[in-house]
Protein backbone atom coordinates (compact mmCIF):
# COMPACT_ATOMS: atom_id res chain seq x y z
CA UNK A 1 0.00 0.00 0.00
CA UNK A 2 0.95 3.68 -0.59
CA UNK A 3 -0.33 7.46 -0.09
CA UNK A 4 1.33 10.51 -1.65
CA UNK A 5 3.82 10.90 0.91
CA UNK A 6 5.46 8.09 -0.14
CA UNK A 7 6.14 8.96 -3.53
CA UNK A 8 8.21 12.92 -2.99
CA UNK A 9 10.13 12.42 -6.35
CA UNK A 10 7.90 11.11 -9.39
CA UNK A 11 11.11 9.38 -11.12
CA UNK A 12 10.04 6.25 -9.06
CA UNK A 13 7.02 6.05 -11.44
CA UNK A 14 7.68 8.34 -14.24
CA UNK A 15 9.82 7.28 -16.83
CA UNK A 16 11.01 9.42 -20.25
CA UNK A 17 11.04 7.12 -23.46
CA UNK A 18 14.09 7.53 -25.12
CA UNK A 19 15.02 8.51 -28.79
CA UNK A 20 16.16 4.88 -29.00
CA UNK A 21 12.40 3.79 -27.22
CA UNK A 22 10.66 5.83 -29.98
CA UNK A 23 12.63 4.81 -33.26
CA UNK A 24 11.93 0.97 -32.53
CA UNK A 25 8.43 1.96 -31.81
CA UNK A 26 8.10 3.89 -34.97
CA UNK A 27 9.44 0.98 -36.79
CA UNK A 28 7.03 -1.81 -35.55
CA UNK A 29 4.38 1.03 -36.22
CA UNK A 30 5.22 0.72 -39.79
CA UNK A 31 5.42 -2.80 -39.79
CA UNK A 32 8.58 -3.72 -38.52
CA UNK A 33 9.66 -6.93 -36.89
CA UNK A 34 8.03 -8.37 -33.09
CA UNK A 35 11.12 -9.66 -32.27
CA UNK A 36 12.89 -6.74 -32.63
CA UNK A 37 10.04 -4.90 -30.43
CA UNK A 38 10.72 -7.86 -28.22
CA UNK A 39 14.86 -7.71 -28.03
CA UNK A 40 14.54 -3.39 -27.66
CA UNK A 41 11.74 -3.64 -24.89
CA UNK A 42 12.51 -6.49 -22.72
CA UNK A 43 14.65 -5.11 -19.88
CA UNK A 44 12.41 -1.91 -19.66
CA UNK A 45 9.15 -4.08 -19.99
CA UNK A 46 10.42 -6.30 -16.85
CA UNK A 47 11.14 -3.13 -14.99
CA UNK A 48 7.71 -1.79 -15.58
CA UNK A 49 5.26 -5.49 -14.85
CA UNK A 50 7.33 -5.52 -11.87
CA UNK A 51 6.41 -2.02 -10.37
CA UNK A 52 2.86 -2.67 -11.73
CA UNK A 53 2.66 -6.14 -10.10
CA UNK A 54 4.59 -6.31 -6.93
CA UNK A 55 5.49 -2.34 -6.83
CA UNK A 56 2.99 0.40 -5.96
CA UNK A 57 0.85 -0.84 -9.32
CA UNK A 58 1.19 2.03 -11.58
CA UNK A 59 3.76 3.59 -14.32
CA UNK A 60 3.52 6.66 -16.35
CA UNK A 61 5.53 7.15 -19.66
CA UNK A 62 6.63 9.91 -21.48
CA UNK A 63 7.26 10.64 -25.34
CA UNK A 64 5.39 7.60 -26.96
CA UNK A 65 5.95 9.18 -30.85
CA UNK A 66 2.35 9.80 -31.61
CA UNK A 67 3.54 13.17 -33.22
CA UNK A 68 5.52 10.44 -35.98
CA UNK A 69 3.32 7.98 -36.75
CA UNK A 70 -0.20 7.81 -38.77
CA UNK A 71 -3.07 6.63 -36.92
CA UNK A 72 -3.27 3.35 -37.50
CA UNK A 73 0.47 2.91 -36.90
CA UNK A 74 -0.04 4.23 -33.05
CA UNK A 75 -2.69 1.75 -32.86
CA UNK A 76 0.23 -1.05 -33.59
CA UNK A 77 2.70 0.66 -31.99
CA UNK A 78 0.78 0.87 -28.88
CA UNK A 79 -0.41 -2.89 -29.33
CA UNK A 80 2.56 -3.88 -29.86
CA UNK A 81 4.06 -2.05 -26.61
CA UNK A 82 0.97 -3.86 -24.72
CA UNK A 83 1.46 -7.38 -25.77
CA UNK A 84 4.91 -6.99 -24.12
CA UNK A 85 3.15 -6.70 -20.72
CA UNK A 86 0.17 -8.90 -21.06
CA UNK A 87 -2.80 -9.90 -23.46
CA UNK A 88 -5.40 -7.43 -24.90
CA UNK A 89 -8.78 -8.70 -24.18
CA UNK A 90 -12.18 -6.75 -25.51
CA UNK A 91 -13.77 -4.16 -24.10
CA UNK A 92 -17.04 -3.95 -24.95
CA UNK A 93 -19.85 -6.09 -26.70
CA UNK A 94 -17.64 -5.91 -30.01
CA UNK A 95 -14.26 -7.53 -28.47
CA UNK A 96 -12.96 -4.31 -29.30
CA UNK A 97 -9.30 -4.29 -28.47
CA UNK A 98 -8.38 -0.41 -28.06
CA UNK A 99 -11.22 1.52 -27.00
CA UNK A 100 -11.60 5.41 -27.91
CA UNK A 101 -11.93 7.27 -24.81
CA UNK A 102 -13.84 9.92 -25.82
CA UNK A 103 -16.75 12.39 -25.95
CA UNK A 104 -18.94 10.95 -28.59
CA UNK A 105 -21.45 14.02 -27.65
CA UNK A 106 -24.07 10.78 -27.60
CA UNK A 107 -27.74 12.44 -27.18
CA UNK A 108 -28.86 13.17 -23.49
CA UNK A 109 -31.42 10.22 -21.97
CA UNK A 110 -29.53 7.19 -23.87
CA UNK A 111 -27.45 4.58 -21.65
CA UNK A 112 -23.72 5.11 -22.53
CA UNK A 113 -20.65 4.09 -20.32
CA UNK A 114 -18.95 7.38 -19.17
CA UNK A 115 -15.49 7.28 -21.06
CA UNK A 116 -17.50 7.86 -23.60
CA UNK A 117 -18.74 11.47 -22.10
CA UNK A 118 -17.19 13.99 -20.43
CA UNK A 119 -18.62 13.02 -17.43
CA UNK A 120 -15.94 12.77 -14.00
CA UNK A 121 -15.32 9.34 -13.18
CA UNK A 122 -15.46 8.58 -9.48
CA UNK A 123 -12.61 5.92 -8.68
CA UNK A 124 -13.20 2.66 -10.37
CA UNK A 125 -11.14 -0.50 -11.20
CA UNK A 126 -11.29 -1.83 -15.49
CA UNK A 127 -12.28 -5.21 -16.02
CA UNK A 128 -8.66 -6.65 -17.11
CA UNK A 129 -5.12 -7.50 -14.66
CA UNK A 130 -4.20 -4.09 -16.40
CA UNK A 131 -4.81 -1.05 -18.23
CA UNK A 132 -2.83 0.88 -20.36
CA UNK A 133 -4.11 4.75 -21.40
CA UNK A 134 -2.68 6.62 -24.18
CA UNK A 135 -2.69 10.48 -24.61
CA UNK A 136 -3.83 11.93 -28.19
CA UNK A 137 -5.24 15.18 -26.77
CA UNK A 138 -5.60 16.50 -23.61
CA UNK A 139 -8.91 18.30 -23.17
CA UNK A 140 -8.99 22.11 -23.11
CA UNK A 141 -9.75 21.82 -19.12
CA UNK A 142 -10.18 19.77 -16.72
CA UNK A 143 -9.96 16.18 -17.43
CA UNK A 144 -7.47 15.19 -14.80
CA UNK A 145 -5.83 11.89 -13.70
CA UNK A 146 -5.80 10.15 -9.94
CA UNK A 147 -4.94 7.13 -8.78
CA UNK A 148 -4.92 5.95 -5.08
CA UNK A 149 -3.74 3.06 -3.22
CA UNK A 150 -6.88 -0.05 -3.30
CA UNK A 151 -5.01 -1.41 -0.44
CA UNK A 152 -4.47 2.37 1.68
CA UNK A 153 -8.78 2.11 1.40
CA UNK A 154 -8.61 -1.34 2.79
CA UNK A 155 -6.73 -0.26 5.95
CA UNK A 156 -8.73 3.08 6.03
CA UNK A 157 -11.47 0.97 6.49
CA UNK A 158 -11.07 -1.09 8.79
CA UNK A 159 -9.43 1.51 11.10
CA UNK A 160 -12.93 3.55 10.59
CA UNK A 161 -15.45 1.24 10.15
CA UNK A 162 -14.98 -2.63 10.18
CA UNK A 163 -17.46 -4.25 9.73
CA UNK A 164 -18.26 -2.46 6.40
CA UNK A 165 -14.86 -4.37 5.20
CA UNK A 166 -16.93 -7.55 5.72
CA UNK A 167 -19.97 -6.43 3.65
CA UNK A 168 -17.44 -5.64 0.95
CA UNK A 169 -16.44 -9.36 1.00
CA UNK A 170 -20.56 -10.68 0.12
CA UNK A 171 -21.67 -10.04 -3.64
CA UNK A 172 -23.16 -7.18 -4.77
CA UNK A 173 -25.40 -6.82 -7.70
CA UNK A 174 -23.67 -5.32 -10.60
CA UNK A 175 -25.28 -3.74 -14.30
CA UNK A 176 -23.80 -4.45 -17.16
CA UNK A 177 -24.56 -1.89 -19.25
CA UNK A 178 -27.00 -3.53 -21.90
CA UNK A 179 -23.90 -5.54 -23.27
CA UNK A 180 -24.85 -9.04 -22.00
CA UNK A 181 -25.88 -11.47 -24.50
CA UNK A 182 -29.63 -13.33 -25.53
CA UNK A 183 -30.89 -14.81 -22.43
CA UNK A 184 -28.19 -13.46 -20.17
CA UNK A 185 -29.27 -11.38 -17.18
CA UNK A 186 -29.00 -7.55 -17.16
CA UNK A 187 -26.54 -7.86 -14.15
CA UNK A 188 -24.06 -10.12 -12.65
CA UNK A 189 -23.19 -10.32 -9.35
CA UNK A 190 -19.69 -10.35 -7.54
CA UNK A 191 -18.21 -9.16 -4.13
CA UNK A 192 -16.24 -6.36 -4.64
CA UNK A 193 -13.54 -7.78 -2.39
CA UNK A 194 -12.29 -11.09 -2.96
CA UNK A 195 -8.90 -12.51 -1.58
CA UNK A 196 -6.32 -13.66 -4.23
CA UNK A 197 -3.01 -15.05 -3.41
CA UNK A 198 -3.82 -14.36 0.34
CA UNK A 199 -4.16 -10.91 -0.46
CA UNK A 200 -7.31 -9.00 -0.60
CA UNK A 201 -8.38 -7.29 -4.07
CA UNK A 202 -10.82 -4.85 -4.52
CA UNK A 203 -12.58 -4.60 -8.03
CA UNK A 204 -15.09 -1.41 -7.25
CA UNK A 205 -16.98 0.61 -9.61
CA UNK A 206 -19.65 1.81 -7.55
CA UNK A 207 -22.11 3.44 -10.15
CA UNK A 208 -22.00 -0.29 -11.64
CA UNK A 209 -23.62 -1.54 -8.44
CA UNK A 210 -26.21 1.48 -7.74
CA UNK A 211 -27.14 0.93 -11.44
CA UNK A 212 -28.11 -2.51 -10.99
CA UNK A 213 -31.10 -1.35 -9.12
CA UNK A 214 -32.67 -0.14 -12.12
CA UNK A 215 -33.34 -4.24 -13.17
CA UNK A 216 -36.97 -5.11 -10.69
CA UNK A 217 -34.88 -8.58 -10.29
CA UNK A 218 -31.83 -7.53 -9.26
CA UNK A 219 -30.97 -8.02 -5.67
CA UNK A 220 -31.74 -5.01 -3.37
CA UNK A 221 -28.62 -2.99 -1.86
CA UNK A 222 -28.72 -2.74 1.78
CA UNK A 223 -27.76 0.16 3.58
CA UNK A 224 -24.33 -1.63 5.07
CA UNK A 225 -23.77 -2.27 1.22
CA UNK A 226 -24.23 1.50 0.27
CA UNK A 227 -22.55 3.06 3.19
CA UNK A 228 -19.31 0.81 1.85
CA UNK A 229 -19.62 1.90 -1.39
CA UNK A 230 -19.65 5.24 0.27
CA UNK A 231 -16.84 4.81 2.36
CA UNK A 232 -14.32 3.60 -0.34
CA UNK A 233 -14.85 7.40 -2.32
CA UNK A 234 -15.07 9.03 0.45
CA UNK A 235 -11.33 7.53 1.51
CA UNK A 236 -10.28 7.62 -2.29
CA UNK A 237 -11.18 11.40 -3.21
CA UNK A 238 -9.17 12.85 -0.06
CA UNK A 239 -5.98 14.11 -0.78
CA UNK A 240 -4.16 12.42 1.41
CA UNK A 241 -4.72 9.26 -0.60
CA UNK A 242 -4.59 9.66 -4.02
CA UNK A 243 -2.46 10.86 -6.34
CA UNK A 244 -3.28 13.27 -9.02
CA UNK A 245 -1.45 13.78 -12.67
CA UNK A 246 -2.87 15.47 -16.00
CA UNK A 247 -2.02 13.94 -19.12
CA UNK A 248 0.23 15.87 -21.94
CA UNK A 249 0.39 14.36 -25.50
CA UNK A 250 2.25 10.76 -25.75
CA UNK A 251 1.64 9.86 -22.32
CA UNK A 252 0.82 6.40 -21.37
CA UNK A 253 -0.36 5.52 -17.76
CA UNK A 254 -0.39 1.96 -16.80
CA UNK A 255 -2.45 0.55 -13.92
CA UNK A 256 -2.98 -2.74 -11.76
CA UNK A 257 -6.48 -2.95 -11.63
CA UNK A 258 -6.29 -5.28 -8.70
CA UNK A 259 -4.32 -2.53 -6.50
CA UNK A 260 -4.98 0.75 -7.91
CA UNK A 261 -8.24 2.58 -8.72
CA UNK A 262 -8.06 5.57 -10.81
CA UNK A 263 -10.43 8.29 -11.60
CA UNK A 264 -11.02 11.04 -14.26
CA UNK A 265 -12.62 14.76 -13.22
CA UNK A 266 -14.68 16.43 -15.54
CA UNK A 267 -13.59 18.35 -18.58
CA UNK A 268 -14.27 21.15 -21.71
CA UNK A 269 -13.54 20.19 -25.38
CA UNK A 270 -11.95 22.18 -27.26
CA UNK A 271 -13.94 23.80 -30.63
CA UNK A 272 -12.13 22.01 -33.13
CA UNK A 273 -12.95 18.00 -33.33
CA UNK A 274 -9.47 17.61 -34.56
CA UNK A 275 -8.20 18.66 -30.75
CA UNK A 276 -10.92 17.42 -28.54
CA UNK A 277 -9.15 15.34 -25.70
CA UNK A 278 -8.58 11.29 -27.09
CA UNK A 279 -7.49 8.45 -25.14
CA UNK A 280 -6.62 4.94 -26.53
CA UNK A 281 -7.12 2.54 -23.74
CA UNK A 282 -6.04 -1.11 -23.90
CA UNK A 283 -6.94 -3.83 -21.09
CA UNK A 284 -4.23 -6.40 -20.55
CA UNK A 285 -4.74 -9.98 -19.12
CA UNK A 286 -0.99 -10.73 -17.64
CA UNK A 287 0.37 -14.44 -16.54
CA UNK A 288 -0.36 -13.57 -12.92
CA UNK A 289 -3.96 -13.78 -11.66
CA UNK A 290 -4.58 -10.51 -10.22
CA UNK A 291 -8.60 -9.83 -10.14
CA UNK A 292 -11.27 -12.46 -10.33
CA UNK A 293 -11.55 -14.72 -13.01
CA UNK A 294 -14.96 -13.28 -14.39
CA UNK A 295 -13.27 -10.19 -14.90
CA UNK A 296 -9.62 -11.18 -16.68
CA UNK A 297 -11.09 -12.00 -19.99
CA UNK A 298 -12.75 -8.71 -20.88
CA UNK A 299 -15.82 -8.01 -21.71
CA UNK A 300 -17.26 -11.38 -23.67
CA UNK A 301 -18.90 -10.69 -27.36
CA UNK A 302 -23.16 -11.84 -26.82
CA UNK A 303 -23.40 -15.23 -28.04
CA UNK A 304 -26.00 -14.98 -31.06
CA UNK A 305 -29.37 -17.36 -31.30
Amino acid sequence: MWTPADFPDRAAWSFDLTTADRHTLIDYGRGGKRSDLERHFRDPAARWLDLLNTGPGFVLLHHFPIDTLTAPEVERAYRGLGELLGTPVGQDRHGSIISHVRDERIATGQRVRKYRTNQRQDFHSDGSDLVGLLCLHPARTGGESKIVSAHAIYNEMLRREPHLVEVMYHPMPWDRNDEHGPGEQPYFELPPITQINGLPRIFFIAWYIRDSQRHPDAPALTDDQRAALHLVETIANDPAFHIAMTFEPGDVQLLSNSTVLHSREEYTDHDDAAARRHLLRLWLTTNTASVPELLRGGIPAPQRE
